[in-house]
């Protein structure tokens, strides 16, 4: 997600760290790197121009004071984050819920943005935030649009309300309110209304919508908009503001190649929030859009906080209680603790995408590495570990060559594969035992020793030989005056 414009704006920032005190001119240089970037990135050339001018004025305004602190160069990068923080909308926002429910959320945009995909994600999100959700199916133009949500609904196990078939047939003004009073009395708080799209804006759309808007009048309507479409979007969304109107937008096909120009537009020429991305094809790709995390990731910085929330919510807190109470009271970490945390890791997504969230993901070493992994490894781990009977998992040690063998034919996995497997997990156990018993955290295994660190394989030890004793002086008067 919007790879190509964060390793331009690091390749930006490498000249300017390098230098101990900034001239106006390297501001001038800096900033002209950063419009190109955002050309290139496909945003809006009267949104690129203002944020340019914000950031020079800023910092040419601050340029006396930035060069009395230690890092000049840190406080100009501090300046473009605020900027791009205030571009992306500054601060998220969440549904508003009806004082009396429910709360109707109607879905706008045009056809193949992905609005059916999108409401099943929208659902399953306010699901788990402990809401009721009823889908309704208003698409009644697409082929197949109907069936469609029905099926994306029974798979996350979410209602869908489709008195008509679809596909032409059906007024889709009656099927919303129709669909709106299910809901008032199977006493579902939430409603989300799928309306059809079109390939371009047309007259036929918007009166449809403007319809359907006037007969629910809900209380959120929101653009749902493909990221990879560029400055499109921002004309496409124009439209459906002068058209419908609408109260923020969805952000889709965040994992594709999306050069951010969509984002970091359509906020600034439109006035309405993103409020939520979808960045995959799970229904669990799906979350609030924060600005400010997305202005980190873009600079290189990360967004340690999303990743966090997500093992969080991976992991239930019954399964970290355990593990927290067995490292307090010294038990082993057997291999139904790490089967269950590579369950957890199944749950929180892609490995490439977790690890794209550190800090320096965009680095062009550690971007060739994120480009290397297998997510399939996560399985055939799974798979071997799996394999192993109770007692095999709770003591890796009865693992002899005819157990590993047969773990190895019900995996299929190779026999080699199985013991680099147990002999990963034997030393993670010895590094655990370590940390607990207070020995710091060692060497990890095929690593080379971190330097400073006590008891660090490679370390040299410190020399054992006694320091010399210093000469006594011959003069009694002088040896007296040393020994005082």
């Amino acid at each position: 997600m919007f790879d190509s414009l964060s390793s331009k704006f690091s390749k930006a920032f490498s000249g300017l760290r390098s230098k101990g005190r900034i001239k106006s001119g390297d501001i001038d240089e800096i900033c002209a790197e950063i419009r190109s970037a955002l050309i290139e990135s496909d945003v809006a050339l009267e949104v690129v121009e203002s944020f340019i001018h914000k950031v020079q004025n800023r910092s040419l305004e601050q340029l006396e004071d930035l060069n009395k602190g230690i890092n000049p160069s840190q406080a100009i990068f501090s300046i473009i984050n605020e900027e791009l923080t205030s571009i992306l909308g500054g601060s998220a926002r969440r549904i508003r819920l009806a004082k009396k429910p429910p709360t109707v959320i109607m879905l706008a945009g045009l056809q193949g943005a992905g609005k059916t995909t999108l409401a099943a994600k929208l659902a399953l999100y306010l699901k788990k935030q402990g809401d009721t959700p009823l889908l309704l199916a208003s698409d009644l133009q697409r082929p197949n649009a109907v069936t469609q949500l029905q099926q994306v609904g029974a798979a996350i196990s979410i209602p869908v309300f489709a008195p008509e078939p679809g596909n032409g047939v059906g007024n889709p003004v009656d099927v919303a309110r129709a669909g709106l009073k299910f809901a008032q009395e199977k006493l579902h708080n939430v409603v989300i209304v799928d309306t059809a799209g079109r390939l371009g804006v047309d007259e036929e759309l918007m009166q449809e919508a403007i319809k359907i808007r006037d007969a629910i009048n809900p209380d959120e309507i929101l653009f749902v908009v493909d990221a990879m479409i560029g400055q499109d979007a921002v004309r496409t969304a124009q439209a459906f503001l002068d058209g419908v109107g609408f109260d923020g937008v969805v952000l889709t096909k965040l994992d594709g190649d999306a050069r951010g120009g969509a984002a970091l537009s359509i906020v600034a020429k439109t006035g309405r929030p993103i409020m939520f991305a979808s960045t995959g094809e799970k229904s669990e790709d799906f979350d609030l859009f924060y600005p400010e995390r997305m202005a980190s990731r873009i600079l290189g910085l990360g967004d340690i906080q999303t990743l966090a929330e997500q093992a969080k919510s991976a992991m239930d807190s019954d399964t970290t209680a355990k593990l927290e109470s067995k490292f307090a009271s010294g038990e082993d970490f057997t291999l139904d603790d790490f089967l269950s945390q590579l369950e957890a890791m199944k749950k929180m997504g892609s490995m490439s995408k977790l690890l794209g969230m550190l800090p320096g993901a965009n680095s062009g070493a550690m971007k060739k590495q994120l480009e290397s992994i297998d997510d399939n490894e996560l399985v055939r781990t799974q798979s071997i570990v799996q394999s192993m009977t109770p007692l095999e998992r709770q003591d890796p040690k009865v693992l002899n060559g005819s157990r590993r063998a047969r773990i190895a034919r019900g995996s299929g996995r190779a026999v080699s594969e199985v013991n680099n497997l147990v002999d990963r997990f034997t030393q993670a156990q010895k590094m655990m035992k370590q940390m607990r018993n207070g020995g710091g955290l060692p060497g990890m295994p095929g690593m080379p020793g971190m330097p400073g660190m006590p008891g660090m394989p490679g370390m040299k030890k410190p020399s054992q030989t006694p320091p010399k004793k210093k000469s006594r002086s011959g003069n009694p008067a002088k040896r007296a005056a040393e020994e005082a």
